[in-house]
Parts: structure tokens; C-alpha cells; sequence
């Protein structure tokens, strides 16, 4: 069902940092109309909560395994989340 809301925490592992990725989400989650959040880990990771309908949040997540140029995604993690407080899809600061 696409109409179904959904809320996906996403981590990205691999050459993510320092490439715009955080950046390069922030686009794409907003051109899908999502809603949540983007934050580079201390761990080398790139984490995502992307919340919006089933068909866009699925779309965003294929996107990003792809990334921008200059990156590899090597392995992409997801869970279900609560939905994110807030609008629009902000970039977080780093942890």
C-alpha cells in the first residue's frame, strides 16, 4: 500500500562522510516531501529517519544506498521508528 505512512530509521555504512551525503539526502528527502532527520555517526556511519508515504520513503532509501558522487555505500540498515517530531527533513548536527 502505497498511502501507508511509514518511519524508517536508515544507517549507511561505507565511504559516506565528507562526500555530501548529508547534504544530498536533505534534497531528496525534501523533493519527496518527507519528514525527519539526517546526522553524520562518530562511528563512520551516516543515520536517516525518513517518514512519509510507503512508495516515496522506499525511494529515498534506494536512492541513498546509490548515494552522491563520491560515495559507496557498503551496507544500509533499517529499522521501523516512531514518527519524527517536527516538518520538513533537517540536517542534525553530528554525534
Amino acid at each position: 500500500m502505497d498511502d501507508e505512512i511509514i518511519s524508517m530509521n536508515v544507517r549507511v555504512e561505507g565511504n559516506v562522510q565528507g562526500v555530501g551525503f548529508r547534504d544530498f539526502a536533505v534534497r531528496e528527502a525534501t523533493g519527496r516531501g518527507l519528514k525527519g532527520w539526517v546526522r553524520n555517526r562518530s562511528d563512520g556511519t551516516v543515520e536517516m529517519v525518513a517518514c512519509g508515504l510507503r512508495g516515496d520513503v522506499e525511494a529515498f532509501i534506494a536512492t541513498c544506498i546509490a548515494g552522491p558522487r563520491g560515495s559507496r555505500v557498503t551496507a544500509c540498515n533499517l529499522q521501523p521508528t516512531e514518527l519524527p517530531n517536527g516538518a520538513g527533513f533537517i540536517r542534525r548536527p553530528s554525534m
